[in-house]
């Protein structure tokens, strides 16, 4: 009888935690009010002030790596005062892991207080969009690009239902992005979609997600991410080049100056691993994307290098470079460029 009497208690006690979060998140005081059993908690609880930073792992991957462990850390450092929420298709409702877990990366982002690490479900998430006629009729295993695809899709439906900022798993955040609606140039008249913001039920996600099925073209890679951003904002109004680094506004959405996160551009991309002489400042940038789509080649920080992203890595992830960097240093090499 004990033991029963114990049990409801239990449950009591969580019901009431429970109760006082969501209280919490109406007043304001998110994190700092008292400690929260994440594991009690749903995305419905954190993420519903559309307040939210929203990263994917699309994959069945459990274990982070480094990239993805330092752009989490880095925004959840960054926005310390707003959910950092984590969605990956490799958990399940039935699986838990937290700061004990025996992936490293994995147990030190579920350590900050304001990381949240859910589970993901994609056709439980394209419920009432019209994605989901789309991804019942779709066949998954003829599809080419299909997780680049898949990804797509959901950062749409994510931003949808929730609302807040997307950011893809290799951008480092530096400073808050000052701005609610906008999207991302990567260059003049074009958009990416790796990154880009807006309240839930905004009619421009909506339209994107029409776009997505009417426009759907799995043939061509790229078609339902940044091309289609550009299709939808082109259709808003007649882009021009940028001058200086000044902010587009279009109707109601801002379109960010390419130098906001892509300073570096994709032709670019290896700079990130290389040493310069003289490190950029960065000063007009929110955040950068080190176009993990590029590096075939799997470059990755490495402890004592002195490249580029070894550095942002020691600045805005610190404990991703000590634990997973610092680490595991001896585990592997990187063929160092010459000196920029």
């Amino acid at each position: 009888m004990l033991k029963e009497i114990q049990i409801v208690l239990w449950f009591l006690f969580f019901f009431v935690i429970s109760i006082f979060y969501k209280l919490s998140l109406k007043s304001g005081c998110i994190f700092s009010c008292m400690p929260i059993a994440k594991r009690f908690l749903t995305p419905e609880d954190v993420m519903s002030q559309s307040r939210s930073i929203i990263f994917v792992e699309i994959t069945d991957r459990l274990e982070p790596p480094p990239l993805v462990s330092c752009s989490v850390e880095s925004a959840a450092r960054i926005y310390h005062d707003r959910p950092v929420v984590f969605f990956m298709a490799g958990l399940n409702n039935s699986t838990w892991l937290d700061s004990n877990s025996t992936y490293p990366a994995f147990s030190l982002l579920s350590a900050m207080k304001n990381v949240f690490i859910f589970p993901f479900q994609m056709e439980t998430l394209f419920q009432e969009t019209p994605l989901l006629a789309w991804y019942h009729k779709v066949n998954a295993a003829q599809e080419k690009y299909w997780v680049h695809i898949s990804s797509d899709a959901s950062r749409l439906a994510l931003i949808w239902k929730y609302g807040g900022i997307y950011m893809d798993t290799d951008v480092i955040s530096m400073r808050p992005i000052p701005v609610a609606n906008f999207l991302a140039a990567e260059a003049s008249k074009v958009s990416s979609s790796g990154v880009f913001g807006f309240p839930h039920h905004h009619w421009f996600i909506w339209d994107c997600m029409n776009d997505f099925v009417q426009n759907y073209n799995g043939r061509i890679w790229g078609n339902q991410g940044p091309i289609l951003m550009t299709r939808r904002l082109r259709a808003l109004c007649n882009l021009t080049n940028f001058h200086n680094v000044e902010d587009q506004s279009c109707g109601n959405v801002s379109f960010l100056h390419p130098q906001r996160f892509y300073p570096i551009p994709y032709p670019a991309w290896r700079q990130y691993y290389t040493v310069w002489k003289r490190s950029p400042d960065f000063n007009n940038s929110y955040a950068l994307h080190l176009w993990n789509f590029m590096n075939q080649g799997r470059k990755t920080a490495v402890a004592g290098s002195n490249t580029l992203v070894e550095n942002l890595y020691k600045t805005y992830c610190p404990t991703t470079y000590k634990d997973l960097i610092q680490g595991t240093e001896g585990s592997g090499h990187m063929q160092q460029n010459k000196t920029e």
